[in-house]
């Protein structure tokens, strides 16, 4: 039986008595499922509170794979059945379970939001660079993802902040019609760096009184937030928890499309919706109950059998016989030739996750030029692209014969082709209402994005051609036809047309101040 050691905790004025607390800790340590690796003193320390003061997020982590197996016999696994993946592991947290102190005490003297608490120095935000000390491979795999840097790919493009500000811009009416005033950094908080990630930042302590007497903590910005490209208070990128949810870290939540539906529901990416109503999408909502989501490697035909967001980008898969059909990656685009969500054509992925930094011809932020071709120098050529479509037809074939898998990616390859013909339709249109002076655009330096004729090509792109894409991709067609799809893109450039044919102004004199 594993033994415990009582802990000692300060109180200060007011707090709960020492006996209160003991019988609060033992009544947790007694109601731990027998297979629980042994726990830190430290972590036992945090247990004997947090138990009573935070009971939802224990138990969460009681039932984790953290507070069932010491990092030692995670590193006993054979390679293919490993859910770690750092060669060495400190010898001072091999030996117990992963718990409150070793994730929110490490790394101290990195963390900005540092603060002493019950003499221990411990940290609110935990981050990747945390997580890596068990699992490297993930963590740098994650960094060279777009993903990682979805706060400086929105924040740091001018283009695609003119964007957030037709978007978020709280407008008002004046003498002189509307004007937009400035975005509070709150409402982009809200919205979004939701998903984007936020900027979090410490402003310093405050000391607040608790059950357990006065204690400090720290003051955040842009907190609290589980935002993929979140900028930590340790210099860091990312949020692991943004896939894994916080306290469990659950492999089958990360496995499951309704984490990825959080960010990825659209109208401009509307990949869940799209998979809802697919065969995929069909088969995993009828079976799921019958699928194995923690087994590491995933087996195709045995664990599961039709794909989810992670079968198709993430997760180590294997067929029956133990052949690896994918590695597992926290790269993203390790399988994807192509970039279908893009401001404003689909294009070959992006080299660089950093694509704020891209300009073309035109001189925009943008990795293709507004006639639709690609910035050469900024995105994968074609060898790479046939290199990563091959590892995702790796995928498609664990269930489906080559001719299927060939004729669905020449039809999609063709509607990303037609889908940029409408687009740059669109733009065309767009680019003829600037000369006329029916709307102010990037030759005016005015925001391209706010005005009436202008939100009507962004929808040409951001919406319809997103959901036709996304569709083709994902087999869900009726997206593709007639909600948001080719439809819209047929409606929306004959309602253009018209406004240019007659001549009006695209704009209410929205003014930016």
């Amino acid at each position: 039986m594993r033994t415990t050691r009582l802990p000692a905790v300060s109180h200060g004025k007011g707090g709960r008595t020492m006996a209160g607390v003991v019988w609060i800790f033992l009544f947790f340590a007694l109601s731990l499922p027998a297979w629980a690796a042994p726990h830190s003193e430290a972590t036992q320390e945090c247990l004997a509170c947090h138990v009573e003061a935070t009971p939802g997020i224990v138990s969460d982590w009681q039932r984790s794979r953290h507070a069932e197996v010491t990092p030692a016999d995670a590193l006993q696994m054979a390679p293919l059945y490993r859910k770690v993946s750092s060669p060495k592991i400190p010898q001072s947290l091999q030996a117990t379970s992963v718990g409150c102190a070793e994730c929110h005490t490490l790394n101290p003297q990195t963390h900005k939001d540092t603060v002493e608490h019950n003499g221990y120095d411990v940290h609110v935000v935990v981050t990747p660079r945390d997580c890596r000390t068990c699992h490297v491979q993930e963590v740098d795999q994650y960094g060279q993802n777009l993903m990682a840097h979805a706060h400086g790919i929105l924040m740091k493009n001018p283009l695609y902040g003119n964007l957030v500000e037709a978007v978020n811009g709280i407008q008002v009416l004046g003498s002189q019609g509307l004007r937009m005033a400035e975005v509070p950094a709150h409402t982009n908080d809200d919205s979004c760096l939701s998903c984007h990630g936020t900027r979090v930042e410490v402003q310093g302590t405050v000391s607040r009184e608790t059950d357990l007497g006065e204690m400090d903590f720290a003051v955040l910005t842009g907190w609290p937030n589980v935002g993929v490209g979140r900028l930590n208070p340790d210099g860091s990128k990312g949020s692991c928890s943004s896939c894994h949810a916080r306290h469990a870290f659950s492999m089958e939540v990360a496995r499951k499309p309704n984490t990825c539906s959080q960010c990825h529901k659209g109208p401009d990416v509307p990949a869940y919706k799209v998979y809802q109503v697919s065969k995929h999408g069909n088969i995993y909502a009828s079976q799921k109950a019958k699928w194995n989501f923690s087994s590491v490697p995933w087996v195709v035909g045995k664990d599961f059998n039709a794909p989810t967001c992670a079968a198709c980008h993430a997760s180590l898969l294997v067929d029956e016989g133990g052949n690896v059909l994918a590695q597992r990656t926290h790269r993203m685009n390790d399988r994807l030739p192509w970039r279908i969500f893009g401001l404003i054509y689909s294009h070959p992925h992006p080299k660089e996750p950093d694509t704020f930094s891209i300009r073309n011809g035109q001189g925009l932020a943008l990795p293709t030029n507004l006639d639709g071709s690609p910035v050469r120098s900024a995105v994968i050529d074609a060898q790479e692209q046939t290199k990563r479509r091959e590892t995702l037809h790796g995928v498609c074939l664990g269930c489906h014969s080559v001719s299927w898998v060939q004729g669905h990616w020449a039809r999609f390859e063709k509607t990303l082709e037609e889908s940029n013909r409408m687009t740059r339709t669109a733009t065309e249109l767009m680019q003829k209402a600037w000369e006329r002076g029916l709307a102010r655009g990037p030759q005016a330096k005015q925001n391209p994005f706010d005005e009436p004729f202008e939100k009507l090509w962004v929808e040409q792109w951001l919406f319809f051609a997103n959901s036709v894409r996304f569709s083709s991709a994902m087999l869900g067609s009726d997206y593709s036809v007639f909600d948001n799809g080719r439809w819209y893109q047929s409606k929306g450039l004959r309602d253009m047309m018209r406004r240019l044919e007659m001549g009006r102004p695209g704009a209410v004199n929205a003014k930016t101040r």
